[in-house]
């Protein structure tokens, strides 16, 4: 999606169209019967045994219940993917209910801010806010995972200043649950968002 949104930028129509295309193929791996994602044989039919709290041979590093978040550019989609908003909310609801968010991944970090597309914020609100009150401390081993080129921290941030960046290659950021009254960043062009 990123690419296409360059590409886009270039003017480079064909491949926009290509790459934008692409973006929508994360469709491919939804199962229509478990709503999560799946992986799937070259005739097409989905791995039988599909456990999606447990880590799969077909996904780098995660579990089924992870990965099927990763659709920030097309939330809507992913919702139609899954079989509704309703199926979306009670997937969502299952993956923090039953502790099985996993903050030290960062495919995971834009979920808890996926409520506010089904229209729950107050569900991000208080998951995000649970989020930064339990996976980051300030002793050793205080972060839940790795902080790979600073995402673990560029998470706490954003998040502490009530707004996250969901989708890379997008203008848009989502509301969360502020845990300052008042923040000012000193912007590279010298001007100053309060």
């Amino acid at each position: 999606f990123v690419l296409s949104q360059v590409a886009k930028k270039l003017q480079k129509t064909e491949d926009y169209e290509i790459l934008v295309s692409r973006s929508r193929n994360f469709k491919n791996v939804i199962d229509p019967q478990t709503g999560y994602a799946n992986g799937r044989y070259a005739d097409g039919h989905f791995y039988e045994e599909n456990k999606t709290d447990n880590f799969a041979f077909y996904i780098t590093e995660g579990a089924p219940c992870h990965y099927t978040w990763y659709a920030p550019q097309d939330p809507y989609g992913l919702m139609e993917a899954m079989g509704g908003k309703d199926n979306y909310i009670a997937k969502l609801d299952t993956l923090f209910e039953e502790k099985l968010y996993w903050h030290g991944n960062e495919p995971c970090h834009q979920v808890a801010y996926m409520y506010n597309y089904a229209g729950q914020p107050w569900k991000t609100q208080k998951y995000t806010r649970h989020v930064m009150d339990t996976e980051y401390g300030d002793i050793p081993g205080g972060l839940a995972g790795n902080d790979d080129a600073g995402q673990m921290s560029a998470w706490y941030i954003f998040s502490s200043i009530g707004f996250y960046p969901v989708c890379p290659g997008s203008p848009y950021y989502i509301i969360g649950s502020p845990r300052m009254e008042k923040v000012t960043l000193n912007l590279e062009n010298g001007k100053r968002f309060t």
